[in-house]
């Protein structure tokens, strides 16, 4: 289906107004899915995956994620001065910000009189993969697509690298699809395999794939982009959110 022209709002927030970009279908009403970006915020490649999604039938937000430190509509570069800049944010951010911005979108979206459906979805993308898993800690997030999530595995997201993400999944209720690039050094082997073990022992509902791929290589810019993975991994997101969500 097609789309309306994005738009955007500033949602009030325990940390200040967060700009949230938001895409919808040209028509009718939809359940929500927040899209949570990679360290650079609102770039290209995340723009038409959430413009992809709301051609799906979604309604899809995307919040800046470092709204605290950056001007509002603030993207930064795919280039060493822009990454060195993402990773000091994701860094120097507390959690519990992180997790005061979801709740104050979670509330948004449900408590609208027109909201008809009683649930959510997430996806995200690197540090908004950790994002989407974490959102998921809420009960109202009924399914979280998390894409190549940095850090769960080490446990080190926010200010002083010290969070409790992994060790709380066992309070996730909703259904969790992971994905991941095998090639990927954010995320080794022994960073998946601590992830997939305890979300195993602690009787989670999840699905997991592995790819042949790099980091971001869903990202459609750049030498890391596979298009035939990300294909298979859409239709996995897509059957994932139709199911638990629609």
């Amino acid at each position: 289906m097609t789309i309306q022209e994005a738009s955007h709002f500033d949602l009030p927030t325990p940390t200040g107004e967060m700009r949230v970009h938001r895409f919808l279908p040209q028509e009718g009403s939809w359940p929500s899915v927040i899209l949570y970006s990679e360290i650079y915020q609102m770039t290209g490649p995340i723009q038409r995956l959430a413009s992809r999604l709301a051609s799906e039938g979604f309604e899809v937000l995307v919040p800046e994620v470092y709204h605290e430190y950056e001007a509002p509509g603030t993207v930064l570069c795919y280039d060493k001065e822009g990454t060195e800049r993402g990773n000091f944010l994701k860094f120097e951010k507390p959690v519990r910000a992180f997790d005061s911005d979801a709740k104050t979108l979670i509330d948004m979206i449900m408590v609208r009189p027109e909201y008809r459906w009683k649930s959510i979805g997430t996806i995200g993308f690197c540090l908004g993969g950790h994002l989407a898993f974490r959102a998921a800690l809420d009960t109202r997030v009924l399914a979280a697509a998390c894409w190549f999530p940095t850090d769960i595995h080490s446990g080190t997201l926010g200010r002083g690298k010290d969070d409790d993400t992994l060790a709380s999944s066992g309070e996730i209720e909703a259904e969790l699809l992971l994905i991941f690039g095998r090639q990927d050094p954010h995320v080794p082997a022994e960073g998946r395999r601590k992830i997939y073990d305890h979300l195993t022992e602690t009787g989670r509902n999840f699905t997991w794939h592995e790819f042949n791929a790099a980091h971001a290589f869903a990202r459609d810019e750049g030498l890391r982009y596979d298009a035939a993975a990300t294909r298979i991994g859409w239709e996995l997101t897509l059957e994932l959110f139709k199911r638990k969500l629609v």
